[in-house]
């Protein structure tokens, strides 16, 4: 509705964001009865799919848990094509439900929200965006996403290339044609690894900049046929009960021992299975995987076994092999045939740790010892301002004006990952101080969601009109989430999860690392308890 004495229109709730998150939210708060108002600055939902539309692109959680489990129909109705769906089929997938659901008449789209304020007197938000809306809510809640901020490492002279640039994460809505080209690839994370095998069979030459070598095991992707549906479609139940269970989101346990409390053979049997298997879930073939150097040595050592009989080149096998982390302390990248395009004649790997970029100019890059390597293209595969980047554009104030940045300047600081200390009655979801990254986000975006909605009805319920965590309870959850990381691997690696990618961000482990059942726990017993450790606020 309008405001009749202004331009202000007047919600319950702004929601930004038409990711995966983002579209649950609005389902389930216009369930309530809520007049809901949502902003996305693509032009359709998706979020991360919308943008990520790179050559390979492709989702390393298989389709069948990769998917909503909110609607027994919707799970029975929707054919995935193969086991780990590629960006156009996702997007498929997320429109459908955006109209199976009618959730496109709460959006506007190619909208930014730029501004969020805290009206201390009503403790209503005002929101504020590039289109020069204004509008006023009740509830604010961000559902913005940890990998869609770019981010665009400064290197001189960029802007004085004369042939074509591309950035993985902000990739043309229309084809790119690489065919015939001098093509160089500039980052070697996980869209540079999906990308960099389809690139190299179209382009004349193409040249990878690696500064970092990750990991990455081959997905085993494969056709799903009419057999393999019905079986997926008859043990959803179960599937979901385990995948809600586990630390990662998916119903693939890890062993039930530790790697070294059983004998060789069944250790590498293991190894092989989780290979088979492809993608992330290697890093979690034992429990111990992720804190113990010796069981996480073990992991390394098998998966170079394999990755080396991959490719001809010995000493490009040793740029490819990672020296300066554990593996799945960096996120393991699900890949097809990455390997064995550098067995390409076409394909060259430029090592920027031996060779850094000096600058770009009008004919190509220069690196470090004089070399020009000329190029037609170049593809930015170097990721995201991860975890707080696509809040930080936002200028949020809450109570006597403070800043949200300045609150987290030091890394952020919520309660449960849901809520913080100054800014009553806004929620992130899926964001820093939760499982997020480190599980399957569709299965995130449930489980904040439902809780979001479970507490808003506790509010109107009981009469209150404002939820806020308190200082303390954000301090206890900053220190339960740094204390639990450190009696792992993780914080060895210069990851993305500490912000180690940004110049001058703070080195801070972001996501909550005890898993997606633990997590579910916690945050249950807190609205159990009445919602300890937030203050909940009459009129």
């Amino acid at each position: 509705m309008i405001d009749s004495n202004s331009s202000t229109e007047s919600v319950d709730v702004m929601v930004v964001g038409a990711g995966v998150t983002g579209l649950y939210a609005v389902h389930r708060l216009r369930g309530l009865g809520y007049r809901v108002r949502g902003f996305e600055r693509g032009d359709d939902v998706g979020g991360v799919w919308y943008w990520n539309r790179y050559p390979g692109a492709r989702c390393d959680v298989e389709s069948v848990d990769y998917s909503y489990s909110f609607d027994e129909d919707l799970q029975q109705e929707w054919d995935w094509s193969e086991k780990y769906a590629a960006q156009p089929e996702i997007m498929r997938y997320l429109r459908h439900v955006a109209d199976r659901f009618d959730l496109r008449r709460s959006y506007t789209f190619a909208t930014s929200v730029t501004s969020v304020e805290l009206d201390e007197e009503t403790l209503r938000w005002t929101v504020r965006t590039d289109r020069g809306q204004v509008v006023s809510a009740r509830f604010c809640v961000f559902a913005v996403g940890c990998l869609s901020r770019t981010h665009l490492p400064d290197i001189p002279g960029a802007g004085e290339f004369a042939g074509a640039t591309y950035h993985t994460g902000e990739w043309p809505h229309e084809s790119v044609d690489f065919t015939g080209l001098r093509v160089g690839v500039i980052g070697t994370g996980s869209s540079g690894i999906q990308s960099i095998p389809l690139i190299a069979e179209q382009a004349a030459h193409l040249t990878v900049f690696q500064r970092s070598a990750n990991y990455s095991i081959p997905a085993g992707n494969e056709p799903l046929d009419d057999e393999a549906r019905r079986r997926q479609k008859a043990g959803y139940a179960e599937r979901r009960r385990l995948s809600r269970l586990s630390g990662g989101g998916s119903p693939h346990m890890a062993h039930a021992s530790r790697a070294f409390e059983v004998s060789e053979r069944e250790r590498r049997a293991a190894f092989a299975r989780r290979w088979e298997l492809g993608g992330v879930l290697y890093a979690k073939t034992f429990p111990d995987q992720l804190s113990d150097l010796k069981a996480n040595e073990a992991a390394r050592a098998f998966w170079e076994e394999k990755v080396r009989v991959l490719i001809d080149d010995p000493e490009v096998a040793d740029l490819l092999v990672p020296t300066d982390h554990p593996i799945g302390t960096k996120r393991i990248v699900t890949d097809s045939d990455y390997y064995a395009t550098f067995n390409r004649d076409n394909v060259r790997l430029v090592s920027l740790r031996e060779n850094p970029i000096q600058r770009i100019d009008g004919a190509g890059i220069v690196l470090a010892d004089g070399t020009v390597v000329e190029l037609d293209a170049i593809v930015f595969a170097t990721g995201f301002d991860a975890m707080t980047g696509a809040v930080d554009r936002i200028d949020v104030r809450g109570r006597d004006g403070r800043k949200l940045t300045d609150v987290w300047r030091e890394g952020p600081r919520t309660y449960l990952g849901l809520a913080v200390n100054g800014f009553p009655n806004l929620f992130n979801l899926t964001g820093p101080g939760s499982p997020s990254v480190l599980a399957n986000v569709v299965l995130c975006a449930e489980q904040h969601g439902d809780w979001l909605t479970d507490c808003l009805r506790h509010l109107d319920a009981h009469g209150y009109l404002a939820i806020e965590a308190r200082e303390e309870s954000v301090e206890q959850w900053v220190t339960e989430c740094r204390e639990r990381a450190a009696t792992t691997l993780y914080p060895s690696a210069n990851s993305w999860y500490l912000g180690a990618n940004i110049p001058g961000k703070p080195r801070v482990f972001m996501p909550f690392i005890g898993g997606l059942g633990a997590y579910g726990e916690i945050i249950a017993d807190v609205a159990d308890q009445g919602y300890r450790g937030f203050d909940l606020i009459r009129n």
